[in-house]
């Protein structure tokens, strides 16, 4: 399998790629491919920085004749979103990622790639290690937790990086070059709720939500798909007001940068209510299915007989939980008034969790204007504290503000034009790019963000498209001859 990957062309950059993703690398989590990073860059004689968060710099000389050039410094993320589909026996913590190649696309089996953003690192590797490449002289940064946090951005001090210039390789359309992206902020909310015996006389029911596209909470939240967290709410909800169901347990979704397509709760009620409720239960999976028909034709909502709990919640805070859920909003909330089809703001309610006398709901909330992504948090945080949560707002970053007039940007624009006969469409994301962050400390470096095409980021769907990899790379080499001198 992964050996079909180095085969691939430019089979440096996927050998590159395959050794990156034979590494388990989660969020938070990075102690072995962080030194994996340390030992290239020093099996290559070249200078290498580990900073004191975690970051990995490695600075590589000009080549011959390019040594009065502006030094660029060339930026991607070490972290990988660990997600797989619930049949898929896999474990992340020990495990590299098994890849497979289909047609034009590498996929892996049964989890998220890591071409987000390996593809990035990859390509920065087969930079620093060439000896044919012509290119100014470089800096490689390798940042840290950049999918759950960007703690290794926000962590990295001002005077660390020398570059006047920044490509961060971390963009997923190979036709568009980024200027600009969302800043995002953690919502948490938290409750403790009073677990009651089960009373006699009742019946028990798994009920799972399963099957649908889930992908990256910032550019795909516009897509319409389905939140597992959102449909079983709303069956709950129905479940509690028509038949008098009671929640034990509820485990939805996993990352707050992830859509949630899985959830399962285990529920009871009176058994004189069984037949009702099944019954019930057939209408409302056909309302949403037929609801969710084009976006999410996988969909399954499954119930099945389970063994009775020995506790549940108490009726008040359950009330509480599914009204609270109802209420706070998911999915786009705004869109952008200047840049056409471009979201402006939204929320992504990415965990739910309820066990043993607590509850937690986790959502991440993105915007390109901070005061837009503070009014949205604000407006979450009185929906939950109003049902009793104590709510906290962390990890807030910034956005990074388009500069249409970047002299990188029309150098890789004219680039674009010369070898592909067409123009790159020049965008803002919804993601949330390192770009935003680093510029805080280095506010007048020149920054671009360009990638090969990836779809399905933050999903065990996650492909990334073989020739739009080739198409990258073209690119990025051409940008390198074209910087001017200091």
């Amino acid at each position: 399998m992964n050996e079909e990957i180095r085969t691939l062309q430019p089979v440096a950059i996927w050998k590159n790629f395959a050794d990156l993703n034979a590494i388990p690398r989660p969020s938070k989590k990075e102690e072995r491919v962080i030194r994996f990073m340390e030992d290239f860059g020093r099996s290559l004689a070249l200078e290498t920085i580990r900073d004191s968060v975690g970051n990995v710099i490695i600075r590589k000389p000009a080549t011959s004749g390019m040594e009065a050039r502006k030094t660029i410094t060339l930026q991607s993320h070490l972290d990988m979103v660990h997600q797989k589909n619930s049949g898929t026996q896999f474990d992340f913590s020990s495990q590299g990622i098994r890849m497979t190649v289909d047609g034009d696309w590498v996929k892996a089996m049964g989890t998220t790639l890591g071409a987000d953003n390996g593809l990035g690192v990859a390509a920065i590797m087969t930079l620093l290690e060439s000896t044919d490449i012509p290119h100014p002289p470089l800096e490689a940064l390798f940042t840290i937790d950049e999918e759950t946090g960007m703690t290794g951005a926000m962590g990295l001090k001002g005077g660390a990086l020398q570059g006047e210039i920044l490509l961060n390789l971390d963009t997923e359309e190979d036709a568009e070059i980024d200027i600009g992206c969302a800043g995002g902020i953690d919502v948490t909310a938290l409750a403790d709720y009073q677990e009651v015996v089960v009373p006699g006389k009742t019946v028990a029911y798994y009920i799972s939500v399963k099957g649908l596209q889930g992908g990256h909470s910032g550019t795909d939240i516009h897509r319409g798909f389905g939140n597992a967290n959102k449909i079983m709410n709303r069956l709950l909800y129905h479940g509690i007001r028509d038949h008098g169901i009671c929640i034990a347990t509820i485990d939805g979704g996993s990352l707050r940068n992830a859509i949630p397509r899985e959830s399962m709760a285990l529920i009871v009620l009176p058994d004189s209510r069984k037949t009702a409720f099944e019954s019930g239960v057939k209408e409302w999976v056909q309302t949403i299915r037929t609801e969710l028909a084009i976006t999410e034709p996988d969909l399954r909502i499954d119930l099945k007989p389970a063994p009775s709990p020995a506790k549940m919640m108490d009726g008040d805070w359950q009330n509480k939980l599914v009204k609270a859920i109802y209420a706070a909003h998911n999915g786009v909330y705004a869109m952008n008034t200047a840049i056409p089809d471009l979201v402006e703001t939204s929320n992504n309610i990415a965990r739910v969790k309820v066990n043993g006398g607590q509850i937690k709901i986790g959502c991440l909330t993105r915007s390109s204007v901070n005061s837009a992504k503070m009014d949205l948090a604000h407006a979450l945080k009185s929906v939950f504290e109003l049902a009793g949560f104590t709510v906290t707002l962390d990890g807030s970053y910034p956005g990074w503000t388009p500069n249409p007039d970047s002299a990188i940007l029309k150098i890789a624009i004219a680039q674009y034009e010369q070898l592909f006969k067409a123009s790159p469409e020049v965008v803002a994301c919804h993601a949330g790019l390192e770009c935003g962050i680093l510029g805080r400390n280095y506010p007048e470096m020149d920054m671009i963000s360009f990638g090969p095409t990836i779809k399905g980021a933050h999903s065990p769907d996650e492909r990334v498209s073989i020739s739009s990899v080739q198409k990258f790379w073209i690119l990025l080499k051409a940008i390198l001859c074209e910087i001017p001198e200091i």
